[in-house]
């Protein structure tokens, strides 16, 4: 091989993030073509990539250099800090890199986070393993220029080369910036002055010079520029691609010798000891006693206790425990020969812990339900023997990988345990772990957009062009492939053609840095040991790895999973308001009965609102047709209902009652598939039907499936001859075993891992036990999670009183922050639901409450609470929380400036014994003002604006006895028909698309028996768009069809009218009443008529009674408005009534 004469060092990959266009794959291909043996890697301030790009270049062949473009805190100008590149000569250096990262990060301060302090570079071997490069035009010589500073070099040289002895270049750079060549002058006397080597480098920023303008527009999305914008950083030139030899040569010819240091660098840095094999934390043991020992004892100790949980009588448990003990050996045999104890032992430990300290932990998830030691251990709570799982599937005897427990916690407790995990191994061992976020298809598109000033709104209507797949990255190619709308507008006009440009080499790329979502890293030591660490804010739960998932194995380190899921604390509050309800019960979630018909029934009816995993229309579907009365239908209906095996659901429900005979291929298939009907529905089913059939081992079963699930060709061959010799071998035929086989891979592609699907089935089925038996307690449960969600509340609400419950509205005096049962009929609504309201504030007001009493009105809560605003009090008045005080809430509404003025004044005075005499003294300084009381209207309108939904009452139910005279049906009532309906409901939601044919309207309407979907076209669109407004009630006619996509009944609209225009059209009239013995203002009640007045409205009828006779009179003009009207004509106290006759 021919001796390299420049080798490239400096590279800022996409993994830069702020700047940088480089992605690794390419770069290190182009090296490679263009006949380089060595590249390095330098990403700013961070590692992201460094693996990826160590094993990758490893794997093609190319020399990995590993290094850092670093920022170093000038403690003499802080504001500006200077340039340095390190590069791991071995393994010290990476660790030397790792610390230094990590402080910047976890130890820098806002706003010099992510920033090295000049002086951590003192502290004794700091800086060994490295080879430091002064930093180029941003380093701190090159900063001396600018400053006029340039006598200091000596000093800041001199010091350099101590801390790097024979490992520091001085960096010079080319890349046709205007002030390269006098700082390379200056750099090369400083370099022979202080006998020092210099080092060329190009700062690499993209593979190809087109790729220019892509770079400059991915440096202004991550600064929040426009490509105009004078403020953008404009330091980057065309000439920052990656150049070849040749060309570097050229560049600089008049310094070979920094030519030939790129290369002596590149020999220097020999980095290895990085790749490792998964490294356990040691767990500590009692008594000296080994990992394998300690694990044996827990194991058989918690399978007594599991055995004695399952089988109260002592006979049947006896009879029950050789079976029980064979397994637990097994398993045990294997885990041991793995050597993995130790991992068992640290879930245990955690799950354990989180058990005993109010922690609610899931039943199990994945694979891991299949261990009878981890049920024995408390890891998982599903008997494994009960449900025939599989421990093959979860641990392979014939694949060695590392065990996976993923682990649910309850959502808002699982920092806790993660803080235990921390003081158990130490903080520094422990963190959670990076996922890098990517620029999309329809993102790349409006980020690219507003860097080059092209309008939101036309923006957006391309990048809502691109379809989105459930599974599937859809790509701009695949957009324009499969979207002719969106090929179409691209080749129309110019400046899509110049944003889909730009936008093709940015899309994919890394845009930002976020955290798994439940990854936790656990140490055998400091993480440093084995890669850096980076926290965007200073906060300790916010430090995560600076490589991603699969790289943190790579170097070693052992992931644990605890992910939050929501459903566990909604278990616990459930259980927490149970235990308040009934305390004689002592209620157990894990005893509760699994063949409860109750519960199978609510199943069976679709009541599944806020039931785990069968809450969907889809899903509700399934359950009235397959009506589940066992567990096992749960699980196999939770496995099925998903892309690819729901085809076979059919067959599943006909099977279930008989209607389609039941068959097996062979008979020993039979007990196997017995229970999911003769249907191959988990993947625990392909392997046994392999070992039953075919003689394979379980653990060559699992083998099996996952060759079927890759579906490599050769392998598959292989496999099917082995499978059909074994079933040959057992008394099969060839062209049964052969159609068994087809079966199998065919099943295999989409069969689900049973383990998990029974352990979620049995989380739904307790929560819907809990709604069947504690319905209270378990709607109000599921509010306290939602109430910053105002659909989801409405939603649990709606449902609530669907089952009986009544809903009691907010109370000042009555409510929590959270909701709350107080009994089993009714739910309290907690104040937590209330927008602008926070938690602190809520709990100081329920203090007060307790310790001095109940508040009397509305100046007694601002006097008493003092950390009450003028907006919290308006957001409790608007949904009722005075009510049971005082319920004009119109009144109390007008009066809150008053109510604070008071309460401060109260506040102000404080220790003053003399303040107040007496009640009467406190009334008189609240100056309470006149307002007007609210409609009915105006109180649903407030309640919306708070909640985001009505609360004590629906809005249509002013009108429906109106709307009557038009409609044919109730929302509710609705089913697909060609023939026209009319409907009515209150407009909840209006969107515009852009369809084929034009814009069309999609708008929600909700009249209190259901929210339907109407679809106006684009020509109605246009003709009857302004009758939609929102929270007025609209009369529709359309066609009503069912939407096989979203399972819902919609209604194409053909007309629509608002609720005035009805009221022209068939109200006979607008009946005003006035007793005519009491003297009237008559020019005012005209005056009010005529301010409504319109060309086509509803007649006015003024009904008169006198003492003597009744009269009525029909006024010569129309009015329009009619509910702000009729307000105005009951506020002004000049009649007694009003009606709209039909």
């Amino acid at each position: 091989m021919t001796e390299p004469r420049f080798v490239h060092l400096r590279l800022h990959s996409e993994y830069s993030v702020t700047d940088g266009l480089v992605r690794i794959d390419p770069a290190i291909h182009k090296t490679l073509e263009m006949g380089g043996v060595a590249l390095g890697i330098t990403d700013l301030m961070n590692v992201f990539g460094g693996l990826r790009f160590y094993t990758h270049a490893l794997s093609a062949g190319l020399k990995p250099i590993l290094g850092c473009d670093v920022k170093i805190k000038n403690n003499k100008f802080p504001d500006n800090p200077y340039r340095m590149t390190f590069y791991c000569m071995n393994h010290t250096g990476y660790h030397s890199l790792c610390v230094l990262l990590t402080k910047a990060f976890l130890e820098g301060q806002d706003p010099y986070r992510g920033q090295i302090c000049d002086d951590w570079l003192d502290v004794p071997g700091a800086t060994d393993g490295l080879i430091a490069l002064t930093g180029g035009p941003k380093g701190r010589l090159s900063q001396l220029i600018d400053t006029g500073s340039e006598r200091q070099a000596g000093g800041i040289v001199g010091r350099w080369k101590k801390l790097f002895p024979n490992r520091l270049y001085i960096e010079l750079q080319r890349a046709n910036r205007p002030k390269d060549e006098n700082q390379n002058a200056f750099l090369v006397t400083v370099a022979s002055r202080f006998d020092v080597p210099v080092v060329a480098t190009h700062p690499v920023q993209f593979l190809e010079p087109q790729d220019f303008e892509a770079h400059e527009v991915r440096c202004c999305i991550a600064g929040g520029f426009t490509i105009t914008d004078p403020r953008r950083d404009k330091s980057y030139t065309r000439e920052q691609y990656l150049k070849s030899e040749e060309q570097m040569c050229e560049l600089f010819k008049d310094v070979p010798s920094a030519l030939a240091n790129s290369v002596i660098i590149a020999k220097r840095c020999n980095l290895d000891g990085v790749l490792s094999k998964p490294q356990l934390p040691l767990f500590p043991t009692p008594d000296g006693m080994s990992l394998d020992d300690y694990m044996d004892h827990l194991s058989r100790e918690g399978l007594e206790k599991r055995l004695a949980f399952l089988y109260d009588d002592e006979k049947v448990r006896d009879a029950k425990r050789p079976e029980y003990v064979e397994r637990l050996d097994y398993e045990l045999g294997i885990i041991k020969k793995m050597q993995f104890p130790g991992y068992f032992l640290i879930v245990q430990d955690f799950i354990n812990w989180s058990k005993t300290h109010g922690v609610p932990v899931g039943p199990g998830r994945g694979s891991g339900a299949g261990s009878l030691v981890a049920y024995s251990l408390g890891i998982t709570d599903l008997d494994p023997l009960k449900f025939d799982l599989l421990f093959e599937r979860f641990l392979n005897p014939e694949r060695v990988s590392m065990p996976d427990f993923d682990v649910d916690f309850c959502q808002y407790n699982r920092d806790r345990t993660i803080e235990y995990v921390k003081e158990t191994y130490g903080a520094d061992a422990v963190s959670q772990i990076a996922t890098f976020g990517t620029l999309g298809a329809k993102a790349v598109v409006r980020d690219v957009a507003r860097v080059l000033n092209v309008p939101f709104s036309k923006a957006d209507r391309l990048a809502k062009l691109i379809p989105m797949q459930p599974g599937k990255n859809v790509t701009l190619d695949d957009a324009i492939k499969e979207v002719p709308e969106f090929r179409e507008a691209i080749e129309s006009d110019d400046e899509y053609k110049e944003l889909m440009r730009v936008a093709k080499g940015l899309e994919g790329i890394t845009r930002n840095l976020g955290m798994h979502a439940g990854g936790v890293l656990i140490a055998p030591g400091a993480l440093t040991d084995f890669c850096p660490l980076y926290n965007s804010d200073g906060a300790p739960e916010n430090t995560i790895s600076q490589f991603d998932k699969k790289d943190v194995e790579n170097v070693g380190l052992v992931k644990f999973d605890f992910l939050g899921l929501t459903t566990l604390s909604i278990l616990a509050k459930c259980k927490e308001y149970i235990d308040k309800l009934y305390p004689e019960r002592e209620f157990e979630l894990e005893r509760i009965p699994v063949t409860d018909e109750e519960t199978y029934r609510c199943f069976q009816n679709a009541n599944t609102a806020a039931v785990f995993q069968f809450e969907s229309e889809g899903m509700r579907q399934l359950l009235r047709q397959a009506r589940p009365d066992r567990l096992e239908d749960l699980v196999a209906l939770n496995a099925l209902y998903r892309p690819g095996p729901m085809d076979l659901i059919p067959s599943f429900i006909a099977r279930k009652f008989g209607r389609e005979k039941v068959e097996y291929l062979d008979e020993r298939m039979a007990p196997v598939l017995s229970e999911t009907y003769g249907i191959m529905v988990y993947q625990e089913q392909v392997m046994r039907v392999a070992q039953v059939v075919g003689g394979y081992s379980l653990g060559g079963a699992d083998l099996l499936r996952r060759a079927m699930g890759k579906k490599n060709v050769e392998e598959m061959k292989r496999q099917r001859a082995v499978f059909v010799k074994g079933a040959g071998e057992r008394g099969v035929k060839e062209s049964v075993a052969t159609e068994i086989f087809n079966l199998m891979e065919k099943f295999a592609g989409y069969g689900f891992n049973k383990s998990h699907a029974a352990a979620y089935s049995y989380v739904a089925y307790q929560t819907a036990y809990l709604k069947t038996h504690f319905t209270s307690c378990f709607m109000a449960a599921n509010l306290c999670m939602v109430m910053d969600q105002g659909d989801k509340m409405k939603a649990l609400l709606d449902d609530a009183r669907a089952n009986g419950i009544e809903i009691l509205p907010p109370d000042i005096n009555l409510s929590d922050w959270f909701f709350t049962a107080p009994d089993e009929k009714h739910i309290r609504f907690g104040l937590g639901g209330v927008k602008g309201l926070g938690r602190q504030q809520v709990e100081d007001m329920m203090a007060t409450r307790i310790k001095d009493g109940p508040f009397t009105d509305l100046f007694d809560v601002t006097a008493r609470v003092s950390g009450l605003n003028s907006r919290n009090l308006e957001g409790l008045i608007r949904v009722g929380a005075f009510d049971s005080l005082n319920p004009d809430r119109g009144f109390l509404f007008g009066n809150v400036s008053q109510a604070m003025t008071a309460g401060q004044a109260v506040a102000a005075s404080e220790g003053q014994d003399s303040l107040f005499a007496d009640d009467v003294q406190v009334k008189r300084i609240v100056n309470w003002v006149e307002a007007p009381s609210w409609s009915e209207r105006r109180k649903l309108k407030e309640e919306k604006g708070a909640l985001g939904f009505w609360l004590s009452g629906h809005p249509y139910e002013l009108y429906q006895h109106e709307v009557a005279h038009y409609t044919s049906l109730a929302l509710g009532q609705i089913q697909p028909s060609r023939d026209s309906v009319k409907l009515a409901g209150v407009v909840t939601n209006v969107r515009v698309v852009q369809g084929k044919r034009g814009r069309m309207g999609v708008v929600q309407l909700d009249d209190g028996t259901a929210v339907l979907e109407v679809v106006c076209f684009s020509e109605a669109w246009e003709k009857l768009k302004n009758k939609f407004a929102s929270d007025d009630v609209v009369c529709i006619e359309g066609r009503v069809r069912y939407d096989e996509f979203s399972k819902r009944m919609s209604v194409n609209v053909e007309n629509a009218m608002s609720l005035d225009e009805f009221r022209s059209m068939a109200a006979s009239c607008l009946r005003v009443d006035i007793d005519g013995r009491v003297k009237h203002d008559v020019r005012r009640i005209e005056s009010i008529l005529r301010g409504s007045e319109r060309d086509t409205g509803v007649t006015v009828a003024l009904d008169i009674r006198t003492k003597k006779a009744s009269g009525r009179m029909y006024l010569p003009f129309t009015v329009g408005n009619v509910d702000e009207l009729r307000m105005e004509l009951r506020n002004s106290g000049e009649v007694t009534g009003t009606e709209i006759e039909y």
